[in-house]
């Protein structure tokens, strides 16, 4: 402990920032936390509102390798603060967690609202103060940081600086990615801002879109490529979205941008063999119609049964006329048209951000000593699941056991 008065900024109110001020606090900082917004916290109870998933309970290996190219740069914050040290924070935060059928941890009460009021409390409770509707814009002539606030601007002296300014997925809640422009501008390397775990447009006809949009896809597989993943898939007027498109979304994001459009295969009963298929459509169809028929046959939802429609009308294909030998494969590889990303505002997360090549071992930008960064605004991505939130708290951590370094080396310079 070193005492330390009112030295540091964090800005940005959302689990990166709150972290990081967290871990100052801890280590005798003074923090003032700045946010746009006239609360703190607003994409996290976001987050929260289907069910807060904080991290992942699966195996070391395989869950650091959910976050691909950017493992090697996250993978000692993470070691720092892992998916059991989240849990323990949680828990000492009187949000007891427990593991979904899925593997997911979420905290008892499911919702983020309990989690979030605690642990503001205990920020106020060792001193951290929040300054709110303050906009950051940058560094003035004197290097210091300054802000838009209601009552105009505003300049701040800061000793150390910890940015967790967040992506530019719904960024009515705060994070607009407006501080790309300003990094830039300092010359450092950032990788353009794109959608990540995202939706994609379909070019659904007007019959399929009126009479579906906003069902579920259940117990699906969805493949591209190499890959195929389990779960499900929601119709939007717009395309499709969920869990099954967002656990492929980056490759298919990657695709589009580079090809166009895309066709992904939707396997609507993937626990059936094709054999399995076939018997089954070989049941008598009597006077049924060909929907119904297949309704009882391979229990398909409308929804589904739609779908497999729209995309035979599309190639052109007569499903009714198809033999069971040649309707089985369609079922269970039904392609999908994609021809557009959908747009980053109605994204979960983003991709891309200041490169890792710009900081050091302690999440501090190189070119800018005392200006450590965290959180979804560092050029990394991953899936839903709870690697997104477990890399926010954990990077944010980490830049602030960096800031509270850099204050003990410097003061002890001084």
């Amino acid at each position: 402990m070193f005492p330390i008065a009112n030295d540091v900024a964090v800005i940005g109110a959302g689990p990166a920032g709150l972290m990081a001020a967290e871990v100052l606090a801890n280590g005798g900082a003074g923090v003032i936390v700045y946010d746009a917004m006239p609360s703190a916290g607003r994409k996290l109870l976001m987050a929260g509102r289907g069910g807060l998933n904080l991290t992942h309970s699966e195996a070391w290996p395989q869950f650091l390798a959910r976050y691909g190219k950017a493992m090697p740069h996250l993978k000692s914050a993470i070691e720092a603060f892992p998916p059991s040290a989240l849990r323990e924070w949680s828990e000492a935060l009187g949000q007891a967690t427990f593991v979904g059928s899925s593997g997911r941890v979420f905290p008892q009460a499911f919702k983020a609202s309990p989690l979030l009021r605690a642990w503001l409390r205990r920020l106020d409770s060792r001193g951290v103060r929040f300054t709110l509707r303050h906009r950051w814009m940058g560094w003035d002539d004197r290097g210091d940081l300054w802000f838009e606030t209601p009552d105009g601007r505003r300049s701040v002296a800061a000793r150390a600086t910890v940015l967790a300014l967040g992506g530019a997925s719904w960024p009515r809640l705060g994070s607009d990615g407006a501080w790309v422009k300003t990094l830039a501008a300092k010359g450092l390397t950032l990788s353009p801002l794109r959608p990540a775990n995202c939706g994609f447009t379909v070019a659904w006809s007007d019959i399929f879109r009126d009479r579906f949009a906003g069902q579920p896809l259940k117990g699906i597989a969805l493949s591209f490529g190499a890959r195929t993943v389990r779960g499900e898939a929601v119709v939007t007027r717009a395309g499709i979205e969920g869990g099954a498109i967002y656990a492929l979304s980056s490759e298919l994001r990657e695709a589009i941008l580079g090809e166009g459009q895309v066709t992904a295969y939707v396997a609507l009963r993937p626990d059936l063999e094709t054999g399995d298929l076939i018997a089954r459509l070989l049941a008598p169809k009597g006077k049924q119609s060909f929907s119904n028929f297949l309704r009882k046959a391979v229990n398909l939802p409308p929804v589904a049964i739609g779908l497999l429609q729209e995309a035979a009308k599309t190639s052109g294909v007569s499903l009714s006329s198809l033999s069971p030998a040649d309707l089985a494969p369609w079922i269970n590889a039904i392609p999908i048209r994609l021809n557009r990303v959908a747009p980053i505002a109605r994204a979960i997360s983003t991709a891309g951000g200041l490169s890792f090549d710009e900081l050091d071992a302690d999440f501090m930008i190189r070119r800018l000593p005392g200006v450590f960064a965290a959180g979804e605004m560092l050029d990394w991505e991953a899936p839903t699941g709870g690697y997104l939130l477990q890399a926010s708290f954990a990077t944010g951590a980490a830049a602030g056991r960096g800031a509270l370094r850099w204050l003990k080396e410097a003061g002890s310079s001084e």
